[in-house]
């Protein structure tokens, strides 16, 4: 099924997280999803303004959330000051932000968000667990191997296998020194087993950065290219993303990475199963703001901004 898009006017923790910001309550409220805004400045000032005309009483960001290149000062020189006027406008008001890092995020920059945390102003939760409001979200940063060199947040997917023209993750460029033996070994399979467990999953949330496998959320602009004459796949998600939903079938998962997708499909929206795939990654000046009800998240909305 496909969603309409609308333009207005206008390392490795398996712990489950706890804060203050937990809000107490049955399931459902009105939640915003965000992703891929990259350190633009116009983007995160539409957001905050869109949590002030309508306050939500989540918000979740699906990583690649910093300027490229990289600014070292981005997270507390821009993000905590305008979360702190967020926090003081609001009040009790103020949602519960849950959020990862994308793949193009530098992993050296970890640590300010978790200070982020510490400060309360959201929940950081890559390979981790929240209980919010009768669901359990989880959160996981990874992908699998593209041709980009930044290598902090990609992981084998299924095997030690890597798509033509893509980079290893034993390759490339690091922020944070790795363990070499999980660099060699992990994999995106491995780490979703031990972040969930065996325990159900058909009341989660899951944000992710990367989409699902041959979806309509992970579709490249690929076609016709060629690296070392072997044809490239459009689809770039992920294999073990996809699987674990056809197998565990969560409520509903959150995906970014690919940008240009919803523009080739004309899609952003599915289902695998049971299961409700949103993406919210955009190719254009604005950004995606997707609204949802945690108790009918098939009736999620998307606007550009």
């Amino acid at each position: 099924m496909s969603g309409k898009e609308s333009r207005p006017n206008t390392e490795r923790s398996t712990k489950s997280s706890t804060s203050a910001l937990d809000l107490p309550g049955p399931i459902g409220g009105l939640c915003f999803f965000v992703s891929d805004l990259h350190g633009v400045v116009s983007r995160y000032e539409k957001l905050f303004q869109a949590i002030l005309n309508d306050p939500p009483v989540a918000v979740f960001m699906g990583g690649d959330l910093l300027p490229h290149p990289a600014d070292s000062t981005f997270v507390e020189s821009y993000l905590f000051p305008e979360l702190s006027r967020l926090r003081e406008k609001l009040g009790r008001s103020y949602p519960v932000f849950q959020v990862i890092l994308g793949n193009d995020d530098p992993r050296c920059f970890e640590p300010a968000f978790q200070k982020g945390e510490e400060l309360g102003f959201w929940i950081y939760i890559h390979n981790r667990r929240h209980f919010f409001r009768g669901a359990t979200v989880y959160g996981y940063s990874c992908v699998p191997p593209t041709p980009f060199l930044l290598k902090d947040w990609e992981r084998y997917d299924v095997s030690r296998y890597c798509d033509p023209g893509c980079v290893s993750p034993e390759e490339g460029v690091r922020t944070v020194e790795p363990d070499r033996g999980d660099t060699k070994w992990g994999t995106i399979t491995g780490d979703l087993e031990r972040l969930t467990g065996a325990e159900p999953v058909d009341s989660g949330v899951f944000l992710f950065h990367s989409p699902p496998y041959k979806t309509c959320l992970d579709r490249a602009a690929l076609d016709g290219r060629q690296f070392d004459f072997a044809p490239l796949d459009v689809h770039i998600g992920s294999i073990a993303i996809r699987r674990f939903i056809e197998t565990r079938q969560p409520l509903l998962t959150l995906h970014g990475h690919v940008h240009e997708s919803a523009r080739l499909t004309g899609q952003w929206k599915t289902t695998i199963g049971r299961t409700v795939c949103v993406g919210a990654a955009h190719d254009g000046p604005e950004f995606a703001l997707v609204r949802f009800d945690l108790a009918a998240p098939i009736e999620a909305t998307r606007e550009l901004l």
